[in-house]
């Protein structure tokens, strides 16, 4: 592994500010006077930043994998409340001298184009007064999370998380899954006023940080903020037409086979994940060991490097979140935040992986999912830029979701998943059906924000009337009879609006990405696919966006054309696959 730089103390707190503040005044302080001088401060900028952005990830890791110990979340709220706030101002300061070190002693322009190019952009859009409302803003989501990490229900005599009920709704009894689905919607509600209160102050905070920096609602200011130099709103909406027009017709299609094989007159949401067969729902593992042994296998198959990667991570036996320098914390419990994540530790250059598992085949997505990221951070880590060893999130996503794909052929099979190779190729039905019709999910998510933040002073009513156009423009052919709240508030389950307000295009354009090199991979075979996967993953963030698709062989390109022609290979490949 590459070390940077010895500039910052190896075994410093960086989660105190008096830590790192002379480290930092050192770095605005220091008199530079040649180019090699300007890269040395470069690499010590990076090293330092690294171990504050690890010190904030050990504290968000803890939090989120333990939401009921109090002195963790006091921890990780700290952080936020004392010492972000002055590293967004200490980072500010550097930008500005990062900027006019850059025009004194100009670098080459291939390496370091993509760095001068964000840190101007970010010079741009700092306000100081900015500062303490996105800390609001961070504590309004740890709240958020909070609420939904305390959700518990009782059934079947035992108390369980909400993820752990996901089971009950692939139960070929369908009284089954109306009662779990119905039991878990009631416990939601339960927190739809507060969890209404939250976003509605984070609507008016984001709009006031828009305003603050000159833009006129908060829509500009995510662009900004995302360094979404390569396209722009209207790109978005032009994938949202596009997703109409080709993937809710794809949906439907699925969707009335669904019902027809059911032999119901009507889907109800209770309906959407049960085997349409009446098959017994797929178990493809039992533990987050088991997980982590099955994960291994595919990968193993698929290439020997990916392998040996997912190895270094642990055997998933880890139930204490990063304590002791653990990798992976998988299995679901009470108390842990909802879904899953990879949050690289930028100081040793290790990732972290998160989720609920709980013995469906969405974990098995979710891991492999996490998997790739993981990949993605440890191919990087040697980059000595930290700016660099984090890629656009529209390529990062590519990273994962096109191993959710290029492991399909291998998780059947003695060691695998599914030893039964039907439950592989249902398993696999299920990957190929459900990477087009989620864009349809992609585009409600993507305009709900475009409305949200286009009108920043709508009342709850008007957001709840927009939700419910969007939900019949985009959404599943379910009849709704007698849950209206259950639908109008389905949006409060997406975590994504409270702590990554804006991020979830990414997901549509990096899944466009992944198909286009699972179709390499059919095409060409799968060591092209990966050689082409690995090839670009190296590039880090060091490129433009279109560069980095350019590097995997495929187009920055998320409209109609590449959408109708992956939806189209998909239904002709689905035609092929046992059921």
């Amino acid at each position: 592994m590459t070390t940077a730089t010895d500039f910052v103390p190896a075994d410093i707190d960086a989660g105190s500010w008096a830590n790192v503040k002379p480290l930092f005044d050192d770095l605005l302080a220091r008199a530079i006077g040649s180019a090699a001088e300007y890269e040395a401060w470069l690499a010590d900028r990076s090293e330092l930043e690294a171990a504050c952005s690890e010190a904030r990830a050990d504290r968000y890791i803890a939090m989120s994998c333990d939401t009921e110990d109090k002195g963790k979340s006091d921890a990780y709220t700290a952080f936020v409340e004392s010492v972000a706030p002055e590293l967004s101002r200490a980072a500010f300061q550097l930008d500005k001298r990062q900027a006019e070190l850059a025009q004194q002693f100009p670098l080459d322009a291939d390496r370091y184009a993509v760095l001068d190019r964000t840190t101007s952009a970010a010079v741009d859009l700092f306000r100081d007064e900015n500062v303490p409302l996105q800390t609001e803003l961070d504590n309004l989501a740890t709240e958020y999370q909070a609420i939904i990490g305390s959700m518990m229900v009782e059934f079947r005599g035992e108390q369980r998380t909400l993820p752990q009920m996901a089971t009950f709704l692939e139960d070929t009894d369908r009284a089954v899954r109306e009662e779990a689905w119905r039991i878990v919607a009631s416990r939601r509600l339960q927190d739809k006023a507060k969890i209404d209160e939250v976003f509605d102050k984070q609507i008016s905070i984001r709009d006031t940080v828009a305003r603050n920096a000159g833009e006129a609602n908060f829509v500009g200011f995510a662009f900004r903020e995302f360094n979404r130099f390569d396209y722009t709103p209207a790109d978005c909406k032009a994938f949202h037409a596009a997703v109409e027009k080709h993937v809710v017709p794809f949906n439907r299609s699925l969707e009335e086979r669904r019902r027809s094989e059911l032999g119901i007159d009507a889907l109800r949401p209770w309906d959407l994940s049960v085997d349409p067969k009446g098959r017994a729902p797929l178990r493809p593992f039992t533990s987050g060991t088991d997980l982590i042994s099955k994960s291994h296998h595919a990968f193993t198959q698929l290439d020997p490097r990916l392998a040996e990667m997912l190895a270094e991570l642990g055997d998933g036996s880890n139930t204490n979140g990063s304590a002791d320098g653990a990798m992976l914390d998988l299995d679901s419990r009470q108390g842990k935040a909802p879904g899953g994540y990879q949050y690289m530790r930028d100081r040793r250059r290790e990732p972290f992986i998160f989720m609920n598992a709980a013995g469906l085949h969405r974990d098995v997505e979710t891991m492999v999912h996490e998997a790739g990221h993981a990949f993605h951070s440890m191919v990087c880590r040697d980059e000595p830029l930290l700016a660099y060893r984090h890629s656009p999130i529209e390529f990062a996503e590519v990273a994962s979701m096109t191993m959710e794909l290029l492991t399909m052929p291998y998780w059947g099979g003695e060691g695998g998943f599914y030893p039964n190779e039907a439950d592989a190729n249902r398993a696999r039905r299920k990957q190929l059906e459900g990477s087009v019709s989620l864009l349809a999910w992609i585009a409600t998510i993507d305009a709900f924000q475009h409305w949200i933040y286009e009108n920043p002073k709508h009342t709850q009513e008007q957001r709840t009337a927009a939700w419910l156009d969007l939900d019949s423009r985009f959404g599943a052919s379910v009849d709704w009879s007698s849950l209206d709240d259950e639908r109008a508030w389905l949006w409060q389950r997406q975590s994504h609006l409270f702590s990554h307000a804006f991020y979830y295009i990414e997901y549509g354009i990096a899944q466009l990405g992944a198909l286009q090199l699972w179709m390499v991979s059919l095409d060409e075979g799968e060591e092209a696919a990966i050689d082409r996967y690995l090839r670009a993953l190296k590039l880090g963030g060091s490129k433009p966006l279109p560069d980095l698709f350019a590097a995997a062989g495929l187009p920055f390109d998320f409209g109609e054309a590449t959408i109708g022609r992956v939806a189209e290979r998909v239904t002709a490949e689905l035609a092929k696959l046992p059921e």
